[in-house]
C-alpha cells in the first residue's frame, strides 16, 4: 500500500476513531427522519402541510449546502488546514452548529408557544437551517475521509461498513432510549402520542446528543488528518486541469447519483412514513414508535455484519440485487398485512426486512461513490456533496407531496405512501445499478489537464466488483 495513505486496515483505533465520527450526525438524523413528523404533528399539533413544510425547508437547505461545503472542502488551504486537516476542520464546524441548535427543534417554541403556528414556523425553521447547514458539513467531511484513508475499493468498502455498523448502533441508541423514557412513564402499551409527551421527546434528545457530542470529541482526538506535499500537489494540479468539471461532464457520475438517490428514498423515507404508518394506519400504541424501528435497525446491524463478511467475489451489483430483494418483500408484506398477528407479530419480521434490505443497499451505493472516486481524492467531497444533493432534494420534496395530501386522507394513506414510494424508489435504484458498467478507478485521471481516452484505456484497471 502506498505509504502516504494511513494502513487503515491495521489500526483498530483508527477504525474505531473514524467510525465515531459521524455518531452526532446519526442520531440527530435519526430523530429527524422517524420523530420528526410525529412530534410536530401529534405533540405540537401542527398541521401535515405545515409539518411537511418545515422538513422541505431543511432538506432545501440540505441540498443546496452540501454541494457548497464539498467544493470548499476540498479547496480549503490555509494555516488551520494544515495544522489540523481541511476535513477535520469542516467537521468541528458542523459539530458546533448541530449541537447549538439540534435541541432547539425538538422542544416547544420559547417564549411563543401560544402565538399562531405559521409564526412558530419561522422559529423553528431558523434553528432547522443551521442544523442542517452543520449536518451536511459533518457528512461531507467524514465521507471525503474514506478515499484518504483507504487506497484500495476493498478496505473503502470496509471502512464504509464500519462507518454504517457506527450509524447503525446510533439508531438503536435513539430508538431503546426512546423506548425507556416511553416506558417509565407506564403508559406506552396502552395510548398513542399526545401533546403531553413534549417533555420526553426533549429528554430522549439530551440523551442521545451527549453521546454524540463524546464520540465526536474522541473522533477529533484519534484520527489524525495530515495535508503532505503530495495532497497539496494534486489540489494544485486539480485547481490548474479542472477535477471538479472533469467529473460532471462523466455520465457515469450521474447514474452512480441515481442509485445513490433511490436508496436514500427507500431508507429515509421508509424511516420517516413507517411510524404514521404504525400510528395512524395500524392504530398501535406508543410503543410500537419505539420497538418496530428498533427491530428495523436490527436488520440494519445484520446487514453491517454480511456486508463486512462478505467474500470479495461477491459484486456490488449483487449485493445490490439482495438487498433490493429484502426490501421489496417488505413493502409488498405491508401492502397486504392488516390481521391482528400480523400485527403482533408479522410486522417486526417486515421491519427486519426492510432494515437489512435498505442497509445492504445503501453500503453498496456508497462503495460505488468511492469506486468513482477513484484516485481522485481532491474532488471527493464535491462528489459527495452532489449525491447528498440529489438525496437531499429527492427526500424533502417526497416528504412535501406525501404530506400534502395527507390531512382528511384514509387510514390506509401512509400504508400506500410508504408501499409505492419506497417500492418504486427500490426499483429504480435497482435499475440504475443492473445498468452501471465495468468503470475504472482511474477513469478519471488528468493527464496534463486533459483527459485523453487514449491515455485512460492505457492506465487504467477495471473495478473487478461491480
Amino acid at each position: 500500500m502506498d505509504n502516504e495513505f494511513i494502513d487503515i486496515s491495521t489500526s483498530l483505533k483508527l477504525q474505531l476513531g473514524y467510525g465515531i465520527g459521524h455518531v452526532l450526525n446519526d442520531v440527530c438524523a435519526s430523530l429527524w427522519f422517524t420523530y420528526f413528523l410525529v412530534y410536530f404533528k401529534l405533540v405540537l399539533e401542527f398541521s401535515n402541510v405545515q409539518s411537511g413544510t418545515l422538513m422541505l425547508v431543511g432538506q432545501m437547505v440540505d441540498a443546496l449546502a452540501t454541494p457548497f461545503i464539498g467544493y470548499h472542502s476540498d479547496h480549503t488551504d490555509n494555516f488551520w488546514s494544515a495544522k489540523y486537516g481541511r476535513r477535520k476542520l469542516w467537521h468541528l464546524f458542523g459539530t458546533i452548529c448541530v449541537v447549538t441548535s439540534f435541541p432547539f427543534i425538538f422542544s416547544e417554541c420559547v417564549g411563543c408557544s401560544l402565538t399562531h403556528r405559521w409564526a412558530q414556523m419561522y422559529y423553528f425553521a431558523a434553528f432547522i437551517v443551521i442544523f442542517q447547514i452543520g449536518w451536511a458539513a459533518v457528512q461531507i467531511s467524514h465521507l471525503s475521509l474514506i478515499p484518504e484513508l483507504a487506497q484500495d475499493d476493498h478496505t473503502r468498502t470496509h471502512l464504509t461498513a464500519i462507518r454504517y455498523a457506527f450509524t447503525v448502533f446510533s439508531n438503536l441508541l435513539v430508538y431503546i432510549a426512546t423506548w425507556i423514557i416511553l416506558h417509565i412513564t407506564g403508559e406506552c402499551d396502552k395510548k398513542q402520542v399526545g401533546p403531553s409527551d413534549s417533555w420526553k421527546f426533549r429528554h430522549i434528545v439530551f440523551i442521545v446528543m451527549g453521546v454524540g457530542t463524546i464520540a465526536s470529541l474522541l473522533f477529533h482526538l484519534s484520527v489524525k488528518e495530515t495535508q503532505n506535499a503530495r495532497s497539496r500537489q494534486v489540489l494544485i494540479d486539480a485547481e490548474e486541469s479542472g477535477a471538479h468539471n472533469l467529473f460532471i461532464r462523466k455520465p457515469l457520475l450521474y447514474q452512480v447519483a441515481g442509485v445513490y438517490m433511490s436508496t436514500r428514498l427507500v431508507v429515509n423515507l421508509s424511516q420517516v412514513l413507517i411510524p404514521l404508518y404504525l400510528h395512524l394506519t395500524l392504530g398501535l400504541a406508543a410503543r410500537a414508535l419505539a420497538a418496530i424501528p428498533l427491530a428495523l435497525y436490527i436488520g440494519s446491524l445484520t446487514a453491517a455484519g454480511f456486508q463486512r463478511l462478505a467474500p470479495r467475489s461477491f459484486s456490488r451489483k449483487i449485493n445490490y440485487f439482495f438487498g433490493s430483494t429484502c426490501a421489496m418483500a417488505g413493502f409488498v408484506w405491508i401492502y397486504f398485512g392488516s390481521d391482528h398477528n400480523y400485527k403482533e407479530y408479522f410486522i417486526y419480521l417486515v421491519a427486519l426486512l426492510i432494515g437489512f434490505g435498505g442497509a445492504v443497499m445503501l453500503v453498496t451505493s456508497l462503495a460505488l461513490t468511492a469506486d468513482l472516486i477513484g484516485e481522485r481524492t481532491e474532488a471527493s467531497a464535491f462528489v459527495y456533496g452532489l449525491m447528498s444533493f440529489s438525496d437531499k432534494l429527492s427526500c424533502g420534496l417526497a416528504i412535501a407531496l406525501v404530506q400534502t395530501y395527507a390531512d382528511g386522507a384514509e387510514s390506509t394513506y401512509y400504508r400506500n405512501a410508504l408501499v409505492w414510494v419506497c417500492g418504486v424508489a427500490t426499483i429504480t435504484g435497482l435499475i440504475f445499478t443492473l445498468l452501471l458498467p465495468k468503470f475504472q478507478t482511474d477513469a478519471l485521471v488528468l493527464n496534463d489537464g486533459a483527459a485523453d481516452s487514449n491515455t485512460e484505456d492505457a492506465t487504467s484497471a477495471p473495478i473487478d466488483n461491480i
